[in-house]
Order: C-alpha cells, then structure tokens, then sequence
C-alpha cells in the first residue's frame, strides 16, 4: 500500500515545484516596480526632502536611477509617478521644491516633475 502512494505523491510534488516555477516567470515578466519597490528605493531620499538633511545622500540618488530605469514604459512611469504621489502626501514636513529638485541633484533627467500635485495620466 506504502508502494503505490509514493509515486502519486512523487508526482504531486513534481507538479508543485513546476507550478511554483511558471509563477516565478509570470512575476517576472509583470511591468515595472512595485509601489513596495519604488517606496523602498526612494527611502534615503526621506530625510532630504523633509529638511533633515541638508544634503542628497548618495543611496537616495541610486534609488531614483534605479527606479527610472526600471520605469521602461509608459504605464511604468505613470505608476511610479501614483506611487510617489501617493507616498509625498503621507510624509510630514516634506519640502515640496527638495523633493521637485531630487532629479536634478542626482543627474537624473525624468519626464515629468516630482510633485504631490502631478496629473500622472498626463506622463508618456
């Protein structure tokens, strides 16, 4: 009896490793950055733009490359821009014209302008 559950249950964990792999490439090939994602690379940024520091870190300025450049897309860039959006206006004391210049500061040229106040829909 302990002979014919084996292959049933060999083949049943088979299929699980097979499933576990084709969801792997289907998260892969999903577009852009998570929110998480572009909320965990924007993180040093925090600091900066609410006037706690007077200078743009360095991992902050990494963080708006690496986000631009996972940002292939159209509908990439524009939800990047909801993220961002969203997240300035949770953050308490935050320097709109800090957070406007980040770009700049880091050498970073985005097509569209860091602001709570951004119409993403309006992003190519």
């Amino acid at each position: 009896m302990a002979r014919s559950i084996f292959p049933k249950v060999a083949c049943m964990a088979i299929m699980m490793m097979m499933m576990c792999m084709i969801m792997d490439l289907i998260s892969l090939t999903q577009a852009g950055p998570s929110c998480g994602n572009v909320q965990d690379a924007l993180s040093p940024c925090i600091r900066y733009v609410t006037g706690i520091d007077n200078n743009v870190p360095g991992a902050c300025c990494n963080g708006i490359k690496k986000v631009k450049s996972q940002s292939k897309t159209t509908q990439d860039r524009r939800s990047v821009c909801k993220c961002i959006k969203t997240t300035a206006h949770s953050i308490k004391k935050l320097n709109i014209h800090k957070l406007a210049g980040l770009p700049a500061k880091c050498g970073v040229n985005l097509p569209y302008k860091l602001s709570p106040s951004i119409d993403c829909n309006r992003i190519n």
